[in-house]
């Protein structure tokens, strides 16, 4: 037994390089491997005990936790690395050579991981997104599901993931649909026959959208007249809604729906385009004589 342990305490003392008179032996870095392991679990399991435990018993939205939870993770990493290195015996300004070398690494060839890691930090402190949030971006739309250091997650209505650099929330436009509170507008046009009465139109779509269970009674609903089509009357029913921020097409299926059997109850018709074409006889007869 007492072999076999000088045998594994001479392996573990093997020489691999020297950096400036510092020896970097295999058993130190198998320490660096396990340590920096352990330091990731802890971290992470810390900022899951403050999102789900601690901060959750105060009035703080998801986003805002996640965020906190977030920069504490990152906080602890740094800090653990730094302590992991000196307490193994690691000068830091050995790797001086190594820091420039990854500067002009990073100056030519990880200018993008640098630009999202960076966009991400910005996204965490200002949160222009958080998660949970109903967003549009370089014509994805879907509910953000997790922000991380360099990328942010969104599942679209197809239930369909799709992972975002950070730095496109920074350099380009954003529509966030939910960022102050998921209350949205929606406007639904609706047309129907100049013969029918906008009053009794009006009263019939309205009491269709306040009996809709997604629709929000305040603000009420309402219907705008928007002006005189070619074949209609055109309106815009404008309703509020939270359930359906990220479902606009199902809510609106609903309310046509019930708008539609409504107006087969009371009579109003919907047109559909049509043209009347006229035809002068003298033109035809003309044109048989020649």
């Amino acid at each position: 037994m007492g072999k076999f342990l000088d045998l594994f305490n001479d392996f573990m003392s093997i020489k691999l390089f020297t950096v400036s008179d510092h020896s970097l032996t295999i058993g130190l870095i198998v320490t660096l491997v396990v340590s920096v392991t352990l330091l990731l679990i802890v971290a992470e399991w810390v900022r899951k005990l403050l999102v789900n435990k601690v901060l959750s018993k105060y009035q703080i939205d998801m986003g805002t936790r996640q965020a906190v939870g977030t920069l504490i993770k990152y906080v602890l990493i740094l800090a653990g690395m730094f302590s992991i290195l000196q307490t193994n015996g690691i000068d830091l300004s050995a790797f001086g050579i190594l820091a420039g070398a990854l500067g002009v690494g990073i100056g030519f060839g990880l200018q993008n991981i640098t630009n999202n890691f960076i966009s991400g930090l910005i996204i965490l402190f200002e949160q222009p997104i958080k998660v949970g949030d109903r967003i549009e971006v370089g014509g994805i739309n879907g509910d953000v599901i997790k922000i991380s250091a360099r990328s942010t997650m969104v599942v679209t209505n197809d239930n369909i993931t799709i992972i975002v650099p950070n730095s496109q929330f920074i350099d380009s436009q954003v529509i966030n649909w939910s960022h102050n509170d998921r209350n949205i507008r929606f406007n639904f046009p609706i047309g129907v026959s100049y013969k029918e009465d906008p009053a009794k139109v009006k009263k019939i779509v309205v009491d269709a959208a306040l009996e809709n269970d997604g629709v929000l009674k305040k603000p009420a609903p309402d219907l705008l007249f928007r002006g005189y089509g070619d074949n209609s009357i055109d309106f815009d029913l404008r309703v509020w809604t939270s359930e359906y921020t990220n479902k606009p097409k199902v809510l609106q299926s609903q309310l046509y729906y019930e708008i539609f059997k409504r107006f087969n109850e009371a009579g109003i018709e919907i047109p559909f385009p049509q043209r009347d074409l006229h035809l002068k006889s003298g033109f035809f007869k003309k044109e048989i004589e020649e």
